[in-house]
């Protein structure tokens, strides 16, 4: 198992679906924002979570991600597992091949270490990180739904910007003012 930074965003935003899904779908554009990870990482990191059933895609309107199961149910390990690419070369290496003499008692070592990590991530919950977040102040965000005129009042104009959307628009525009 590798513990890099891909493994960590992934951890991360299932804790923000976790937290923040209550109410329906979580956009990747929301988890983006949040946890100031870019939207196209997140849609790589989202592609491996889903062919490991760990989130579901919502399409459309309204729609965005889930989890798939409930957050009790999930570990880290399913998480960083899901997410780390397993190379089979360095696989083959790790397990050493039949007859293979040359490998070291450090290898071993190394293989201990790395099963105590998988039984220690598996240890731990996705609803216990929720339930920390929580613990620390964070909130889940409501869905603001956009307001709506109370009857009778009179409506609102909507504010129009005139102001040029570029740097040659804005040229255009005092060109023509001359």
């Amino acid at each position: 198992m590798r513990l890099t930074t891909k493994g960590r965003f992934a951890v991360t935003a299932m804790i923000d679906i976790a937290l923040h899904g209550r109410s329906g779908p979580v956009t990747l554009a929301s988890i983006s924002l949040r946890q100031r990870v870019s939207l196209s990482y997140l849609e790589l990191l989202f592609g491996k979570l889903r062919r490991a059933d760990l989130v579901e895609s919502t399409r459309g309107p309204g729609g965005g991600y889930s989890l798939s199961r409930k957050a009790a149910d999930i570990s880290v390990a399913d998480i960083v597992l899901s997410i780390e690419e397993h190379d089979t070369d360095a696989r083959r290496r790790d397990a050493g091949e039949p007859g293979d003499t040359g490998r070291c008692q450090i290898d071993d070592l190394w293989a201990t270490v790395n099963l105590r990590a998988v039984e220690f991530l598996k240890s731990i919950s996705l609803q216990s990180l929720v339930d920390e977040q929580k613990a620390k102040g964070v909130q889940a965000a409501t869905r603001h739904e956009p307001r709506r005129a109370a009857p009778g009042a009179p409506a609102r104009k909507p504010f129009i910007v005139d102001a040029p959307n570029s740097v040659f628009a804005l040229g255009r525009r005092q060109q023509g003012a001359s």
